[in-house]
């Protein structure tokens, strides 16, 4: 006998958004879903606070929780050269983890979720159907639960690879003492840093008012950095490169995002789901998660409410997975220099089509017309190359703090 319809392992963003689809009463006509919410306690297993980024038109269903939104984004070249584009009717949004937490918590609360805080060790299929989730509460005691539906947000383990870079980062919430940012315009990819060896970097900020702004440095390359190194890259970026003067660090954000074409599984039992950035939801060419994590569990929302298996489509279409392993091997290689072509794509491609296409919303024709405003010849030698190369498994190096979100990402930013 279940104990409850519906486990959910993990209440971050994919966590509670399915339990919040589960639960609300527009879910669906058919019977109601009695669902138990499994979140690890106060300490290391738990994410800190962080943000969530994503874009979408305006009076969207989180618009309400916003930290921020902007209309116009930016790009900058290594030169200084700016490119601003408008992706009207889209708008970039800002969401701070904590606020979510808070809107979507009070909603659970109503609609009878059960919570529960517990280290999760296992989550399996029972022989005689089901699934079963086991671990160790707060106290040491042991924890265990069973359900009908399990869908586990754990953080996936790195599978077999083609390419693998790692999206890191560490931002600051800085407050200066003058007017120094242009709170209509987000800056997604600032080129003036220093770039690594291999992958590229860039500087991140997001304004929350004249004096106020989320500013990160991020990289894409094999491996993560020191928290010091992180701070002196920071330093640079916001004293050197954005002449902020004097400014104060109010809070720290930092975390680490694989970019990797390696195969995430749709399912890991007859009973067992796999959600958010485990169940694909993370663009590996970029990062974000938040945008198709909400759509992954509504879906998933929907089939429960019509009494279906919960099998839905990926979040990202297999051509899309393509393209994104195209383009991270090709940067992974050093084919393509990043900074000019992420600068290239901004500054020819219309704004709502580049959003639509990182967010995996174009037709292919428009996908074709994207790719001709790249390298053609280093872009076409590494489609021919693709399905030869080995997967081999990935082991990253360094050390960093636990995953966050935002910027091109999460992601989930």
């Amino acid at each position: 006998m279940h104990d409850v319809d519906v486990v959910i392992v993990g209440a971050g963003a994919a966590g509670l958004s399915l339990a919040h689809r589960i639960t609300a009463p527009q879910a669906g006509a058919g019977p109601r879903l009695s669902v138990a919410l499994v979140d690890a306690p106060a300490g290391p297993l738990r994410p800190p606070p962080r943000t969530w980024c994503f874009w979408e038109e305006a009076g969207g269903e989180y618009d309400d929780v916003l930290a921020a939104s902007w209309d116009r984004l930016r790009v900058t070249a290594p030169d200084g050269t700016a490119v601003t584009v408008r992706p009207a009717p889209l708008r970039y949004k800002m969401i701070r983890s904590t606020h979510f937490e808070e809107r979507t918590g009070t909603l659970l609360s109503r609609s009878g979720c059960l919570r529960y805080e517990a280290v999760v060790h296992r989550v399996r299929d029972l022989p005689g159907g089901g699934a079963e989730v086991r671990g160790r509460d707060g106290t040491g005691a042991e924890f265990r639960l069973r359900a009908r539906w399990a869908f586990d947000s754990r953080p996936p383990r790195p599978g077999a690879a083609r390419t693998t870079l790692l999206q890191h980062f560490r931002g600051w919430f800085v407050r200066t003492a003058r007017p120094r940012f242009d709170d209509g315009v987000a800056d997604l990819m600032d080129f003036r840093t220093p770039q690594p060896g291999r992958g590229l970097a860039f500087g991140y900020v997001l304004p929350l008012g004249p004096r106020e702004a989320l500013v990160e440095y991020t990289e894409f390359s094999p491996a993560v950095l020191g928290t010091a190194a992180y701070e002196r890259a920071l330093r640079h970026y916001a004293e050197d490169v954005l002449g902020l003067g004097p400014f104060r660090v109010t809070a720290a954000e930092q975390g680490v995002i694989p970019m990797t074409d390696a195969r995430l599984p749709r399912r890991a039992g007859r009973s067992v789901f796999p959600i958010g950035a485990a169940g694909g939801a993370t663009r590996p060419s970029t990062g974000y998660t938040f945008a198709a994590a909400q759509r992954h569990t509504r879906a998933v929302a929907d089939a429960l409410a019509r009494g279906r298996t919960p099998l839905v489509p990926a979040p990202h279409s297999p051509r899309s997975r393509f393209m994104d392993a195209v383009l991270l091997r090709a940067l992974d290689t050093g084919r393509v220099d990043g900074a000019a072509f992420f600068t290239g794509l901004f500054r020819e491609v219309p704004a709502h089509r580049l959003l639509r296409f990182l967010d995996g919303g174009t037709r292919w024709w428009e996908d074709v017309l994207i790719g001709l405003r790249t390298p053609v010849r280093p872009m076409l030698r590494t489609v021919l190359e693709l399905p030869v190369l080995p997967r081999r498994a990935h082991a990253p190096g360094g050390s960093a703090g636990p995953a966050g979100s935002p910027g091109p990402r999460q992601p989930d930013h």
